[in-house]
């Protein structure tokens, strides 16, 4: 999805992440399923109703949402590699970042400091 040109200053463009349960190769003692999902819309998380999610594969994938929340540059990998796996060698669990779609967000309704041009 590209960047929208026609943004306010103190405007920007998020992009809508589903992350989804690719994979299960091996023993997840956290009872994931194949399918199970977790969404990032602006800086808030939500499940599915009645959806758990593993906090362990959670923090995995934590630290990349900001930067696949944007747009980078055609060749950074951000833009290309969407795979992250959980860290309990046991579980072998690969999870998929999917971009949904995208939001205009205002500065001033996310951050306390006022913009400034």
């Amino acid at each position: 999805m590209p960047y929208k040109e026609n943004l306010r200053p103190d405007q920007f463009q998020l992009h809508d992440l589903e992350i989804v349960v690719e994979q299960i190769n091996g023993h997840c003692t956290c009872d994931m399923s194949v399918g199970d999902r977790f969404f990032l819309k602006s800086g808030k998380l939500s499940l599915p109703e009645g959806g758990n999610f593993c906090l362990y594969a959670l923090q995995s994938c934590i630290p990349l949402l900001p930067a696949k929340q944007r747009n980078n540059h055609p060749a950074d990998w951000m833009e290309t590699d969407a795979r992250v796996i959980c860290p309990d060698p046991a579980c072998q669990l690969i999870m998929r970042i999917d971009r949904t779609g995208s939001r205009i967000l205002n500065h001033d309704d996310v951050s306390p400091v006022e913009w400034q041009p």
